[in-house]
């Protein structure tokens, strides 16, 4: 896909987050990735240059870099019930017209960008589609994790589940977009929220983000979907899947009540991953839907999201448990990968 220099944004990135996606790459679990790439994803920072024809941002903007897209002509941006574009680097459209050009060059080989962001870099260049400007106050190294695993995890709860005042909920996965869940699933009025992972150092931060109790698996001798079925009355009313991994996925599922429940499947798995359960968990009454990027539409909602931080509407210095210097990179991914840390900021 070539890009026009007529509408790209230039801009210094100044704080970027960790993601468990940017960890996959470099573990080679995603297949479509081309290598060398820059990684990176969930940043924020501020314009230095824009192009000829970019008109809603302009030098001095405080932005933050979406990897989803917003081109707002394509029949998914104009549909309300979708927040995807076809210039979105998933969209099947995309990669089958993509090309090889990219603006990155190292020493004369073409440099990819991880989700056509790229932020783990001084700077950076997108697609005015591929940018919002925020608020001129907004503290970037808290509001970094607006561009992905806040926006995530708590738009999965709020659009894509819509979770219901007075609900139960379950969520497998105690990362940085599970908490968002479970903040999402706590503004949105859950009465349970039921956290589940096998890392029992995070319980305390789930249980500060809204969770009423956690549980881990490796405490019981059968499958966890049975225990959650005697905890509830026969199963949840939203189960949400934040790790990626296709048994998890089915036992989420497995977990949500008959008839009615709703499964949420928000994880990235591996390319070469499949899934394979009983028809009947739908036909009974389930249902069993995808999020990317919480159901936001990026252009649209980044900036409300960032205004609702500044309002208080949530909190996202609970997520943040460490903060590094760029150079120390290496350091946070260590942290990620021991469950050391919910996101890791690095500032630049």
């Amino acid at each position: 896909m070539k890009t026009s220099l007529f509408f790209v944004c230039f801009f210094q990135i100044l704080a970027t987050a960790i993601c468990r996606s940017d960890e996959h790459v470099l573990r080679g679990s995603l297949s479509d990735v081309k290598y060398p790439i820059i990684l990176g994803h969930e940043g924020a920072g501020i314009v230095e240059s824009v192009g000829s024809s970019v008109t809603d941002i302009k030098p001095g903007d405080k932005v933050i870099p979406l990897f989803v897209p917003q081109c707002g002509t394509c029949r998914c941006c104009l549909n309300p019930e979708s927040n995807f574009c076809y210039k979105n680097v998933f969209s099947y459209s995309n990669r089958s017209s993509k090309s090889d050009d990219t603006i990155f060059t190292c020493n004369g080989t073409s440099v990819s960008n991880f989700l056509d962001t790229g932020t783990f870099t001084e700077y950076t260049v997108v697609e005015d589609i591929s940018v919002a400007k925020i608020h001129k106050d907004a503290p970037l190294d808290k509001v970094c994790l607006i561009g992905c695993g806040f926006s995530t995890g708590y738009g999965s709860a709020m659009n894509t589940a819509k979770v219901k005042p007075g609900s139960t909920c379950a969520v497998f996965g105690l990362g940085g977009v599970g908490l968002s869940v479970i903040i999402g699933c706590k503004v949105a009025g859950a009465s349970r929220i039921i956290g589940i992972d096998f890392n029992t150092n995070k319980f305390a931060k789930a249980k500060e983000c809204g969770a009423t109790e956690c549980i881990n698996p490796k405490d019981y001798d059968r499958p966890i979907h049975e225990v959650l079925a005697e905890m509830t009355e026969g199963g949840v009313d939203y189960s949400f899947e934040v790790i990626g991994n296709t048994e998890v996925m089915e036992s989420a599922l497995t977990s949500s009540h008959f008839g009615y429940g709703t499964t949420i499947i928000v994880g990235v798995a591996p390319s070469s991953a499949k899934m394979s359960f009983d028809p009947s968990l739908l036909l009974t009454g389930r249902t069993m839907k995808g999020s990317i990027f919480g159901g936001w539409k990026s252009k649209d909602h980044v900036p409300k999201l960032v205004c609702d931080y500044m309002n208080k509407k949530f909190n996202l210095d609970m997520l943040i448990t460490h903060k590094l210097p760029f150079e120390k990179i290496n350091e946070g991914f260590k942290l990620l990968c021991n469950g050391e840390s919910i996101r890791t900021v690095l500032t630049l």
